[in-house]
């Protein structure tokens, strides 16, 4: 890859740190909308703390997106920027315009993502096991049993 242009994609990620940066500098927690929780209404307390969540939230997409570029840069420093840190093929010029901390190949970035699914997912295939407790529990009656229905 061209040092001229290196360059230039080492100085739209510099100045794309600062501005990170500095977003983390300048971010506030958000203000609660109660003096007090005494009289509050829940919906009130819910508002004030997914205010809170989601400016944490922002805050470490931010801190992720810093890391990212720092990574980057140290790739650029030590001559392995613009070859994919998985498989070693060099990674096209227009993925890195677009996109100049990437460190790997488009396919190797989709894999990478796969592994950044929430949580909640395991839980929610986990259905047929939900399913298999129901039908245990049932088997003791419901609602729905001749012995409710005769009542």
């Amino acid at each position: 890859m061209k040092e001229q242009t290196i360059a230039k994609l080492k100085k739209q990620l510099e100045q794309e740190l600062k501005e990170v940066e500095q977003q983390l500098e300048d971010a506030e927690v958000p203000e609660k909308t109660e003096l007090s929780n005494y009289d509050n209404h829940p919906a009130d307390n819910a508002s004030d703390l997914t205010d809170q969540l989601t400016e944490m939230a922002i805050d470490e997409h931010r801190s992720d997106n810093a890391e990212e570029i720092k990574r980057a840069l140290e790739a650029m420093e030590d001559g392995t920027y613009g070859v994919c840190s998985v498989c070693g093929e060099e990674i096209p010029l227009g993925r890195l315009e677009a996109m100049p901390k990437a460190l790997t190949c488009v396919e190797h970035a989709e894999h990478q993502d796969e592994n950044l699914r929430p949580v909640e997912e395991e839980v929610l295939s986990a259905s047929p096991k939900f399913s298999d407790d129901f039908e245990e529990v049932e088997a003791f009656g419901s609602s729905d049993t001749e012995s409710d229905q005769n009542m």
